[in-house]
């Protein structure tokens, strides 16, 4: 059996929802103890369960002890993982993103293609945005030979929820590849979506997409920002996410979520300007994506490099945790993280 203390680095829920998805891709049994300890309201809470329990779903595994408030489960991992058609609805604006992230690695070695179908928020701050995820995240991880899709059926914002995503993954032949941006390369172009729902006659994704354009422009960058005016979501919201190009294949983003009292313009300039400080810092890959990449980069033949804009508590805790679980070893020397994979295949492949 496994033994994962959940106290360790960050002491979060990504050590929650990746230390389940591991334990599926070994075909492990996992003990997991000191759930979200160092968090203000330690244990399981409901986006948490709904993960692990999505994740004993698809690889027909159990759980034990596993309840919102729980600081300790154990999960048995089923034989294999077939693919198939799944649904979950979170109930609430939980992040449909978080989910997805959490179920990724392991349905992209299914036998067979994978259709999720998530119900919840799609946009909303500390959790990655679908846009994030449909231009940025997947196109970085194809690189990879991960063949992944995302269709945004209808926003969802906090606090009502009510979008769905729907994700098709489709198997991966053979080993992940390592990926390798070491350098950042130049941006011309930013391109992007503002989008608002419910909000045309205020001409909110306008306002979103001028503001932004305006302070890209005077920084030397040309514009493509699409405004999209939404009537299908369950309340008014907005969005943001823009996404830079370079011409050595890097993806720089940004996005930002609206929510009472933030305006067009703050949503505009808070994105715009977080995209230029992360190019400014040479990385070749955005503050959102650096604890994101990394299981892909343990579980790829190779050493995958990429440099970051700087190591937060969850670049530690993922690092930590692949090292544990996996074997693989890494290591972050000014901002340019190495990760040694450990050429996985799947048991049910070998």
């Amino acid at each position: 059996m496994l033994h994962v203390d959940g106290a360790q680095k960050s002491g979060s829920g990504t050590i929650v929802r990746f230390a389940v998805g591991l334990a599926a891709l070994l075909g492990e049994e996992l003990s997991l103890t000191n759930i979200r300890a160092k968090r203000q309201n330690p244990g399981l809470r409901t986006q948490h369960l709904k993960a692990v329990q999505a994740l004993a779903e698809i690889c027909q595994g159990s759980l034990s002890g596993a309840a919102v408030g729980s600081m300790s489960l154990r999960f048995k991992p089923g034989s294999e993982v077939h693919g198939g058609t799944y649904e979950w609805d979170i109930g609430t604006a939980g992040s449909t993103t978080l989910l997805a992230m959490t179920l990724l690695p392991v349905a992209i070695f299914a036998k067979n293609t994978m259709r999720l179908k998530i119900s919840g928020g799609l946009f909303q701050d500390f959790a990655p945005s679908a846009y994030h995820m449909q231009y940025v995240l997947f196109p970085v991880l194809n690189r990879m030979d991960v063949d992944v899709s995302l269709n945004i059926i209808r926003p969802g914002y906090v606090p009502r929820g009510g979008g769905i995503i729907e994700i098709v993954v489709e198997p991966v032949k053979g080993k992940l590849k390592p990926i390798s941006l070491p350098q950042q390369g130049k941006a011309v172009k930013v391109e992007g979506i503002a989008l608002s729902s419910h909000l045309r006659e205020r001409k909110v994704s306008e306002r979103i997409a001028d503001t932004a354009s305006r302070i890209l422009r005077a920084s030397g960058y040309e514009t493509g920002i699409q405004v999209v005016y939404d009537e299908q979501a369950l309340q008014r919201g907005a969005a943001l996410a823009l996404y830079g190009k370079t011409n050595t294949g890097c993806i720089i983003g940004a996005d930002r979520a609206g929510e009472p009292r933030r305006t067009s313009e703050e949503i505009g300039r808070y994105t715009a300007t977080s995209l230029l400080e992360d190019l400014a810092t040479g990385a070749t890959v955005d503050r959102h994506l650096p604890d994101q990449l990394i299981f892909y980069a343990a579980l790829a033949d190779g050493v995958s490099r990429y440099r970051i804009p700087g190591i937060t508590d969850h670049v530690e805790a993922n690092l930590w945790l692949v090292d544990t679980m996996l074997g693989a070893k890494s290591e972050v020397k000014d901002n340019l993280v190495t990760i040694h994979g450990a050429d996985y295949l799947p048991p049910w492949q070998r």
